[in-house]
């Protein structure tokens, strides 16, 4: 296997199965997985067992994930009905990214208007930043603080959870990040809007929520480079794949063109005294 570091800061044109075979083992901090869905006709959708393909997906992540790391796989809500799981990852968590704005309109049934992300981990998570990843109170400050005086409250099983000013917890319902449309200055492509590409505000949240400045994170099925670009952004490595050439010309720009806005930035910006200085390089397509 060629040097992990050599591999990094790149999106990798590969076919992610197979790649990961020869990654050693617990070598990766998170997996952030938007692979197949099995719902759509596009080739890359084609799978026929979607469940199937979600547990040899897991059972290889738990194989290169590092102890108390973090797996998000993507998927609709049957995604990991039916397996069994917990030989190997650890589930805490299905979120459901919810979007009301979809225009699909069922006519025999409910509009499905969210995906989930089932959030794992190998063991007791390592790593969870509630502090980068709080959203606004909902709730009025005053009406809060009522309620937290209230005696059976005070004294109960709640008691340690009070009002913070900084912002609550996300929860496991996302209604805030919305999905892309054709005016959204991120997207890359009207090909890859509602399949393909997610919102860099979406990854960011899973990103800094699991990992920390450093760590390394396993991108399998990379499309438009929506996690490296975020990756790089918040100082964190990170190895992607993706199998389709065209997707992967158009992670690269994305990733030049952020290279390029991050060194126009450092001009304007004067590195500390004796601080050494690193320019980020261009992604590269192929796996050499």
């Amino acid at each position: 296997m060629t040097e992990l570091k050599s591999l990094e800061d790149r999106v990798l044109l590969c076919d992610s199965l197979k790649f990961m075979e020869d990654l050693p083992d617990e070598v990766v901090d998170v997996v952030i997985c938007d692979g197949p869905y099995a719902v759509t006709a596009h080739a890359w959708d084609a799978v026929s067992q979607i469940q199937q393909f979600n547990l040899a997906l897991l059972r290889q992540f738990s194989r290169i994930l590092k102890k108390g790391g973090a797996v998000y796989l993507f998927g609709k809500a049957d995604c990991i009905d039916f397996i069994d799981y917990r030989p190997y990852l650890q589930l805490h968590s299905r979120i459901v990214w919810y979007q009301p704005s979809r225009l699909a309109q069922g006519r025999l049934s409910y509009t499905n208007n969210y995906d989930v992300i089932c959030y794992f981990s190998k063991g007791k998570p390592k790593t969870f930043n509630l502090e980068a990843i709080r959203v606004p109170q909902l709730v009025e400050l005053e009406h809060r603080r009522r309620c937290e005086n209230v005696p059976s409250v005070k004294s109960g099983q709640y008691s340690k959870t009070v009002f913070n000013d900084r912002g609550k917890n996300p929860g496991d319902v996302w209604g805030d990040i919305k999905q892309l449309t054709y005016k959204s200055k991120e997207l890359a492509s009207r090909e890859l809007l509602n399949t393909i590409q997610k919102p860099e505000k979406l990854m960011e949240r899973l990103i800094k929520a699991s990992s920390n400045e450093g760590d390394l994170i396993f991108d399998p099925f990379s499309g438009s480079g929506t996690v490296p670009v975020v990756c790089r952004r918040l100082n964190r490595r990170c190895i992607a794949c993706e199998a389709n050439p065209g997707f992967v010309r158009i992670a690269e720009k994305r990733l030049a063109d952020l290279s390029e806005s991050m060194s126009t930035l450092l001009l304007f910006k004067a590195p500390p005294e004796g601080a050494p200085t690193r320019c980020a390089e261009p992604a590269q397509a192929l796996l050499s």
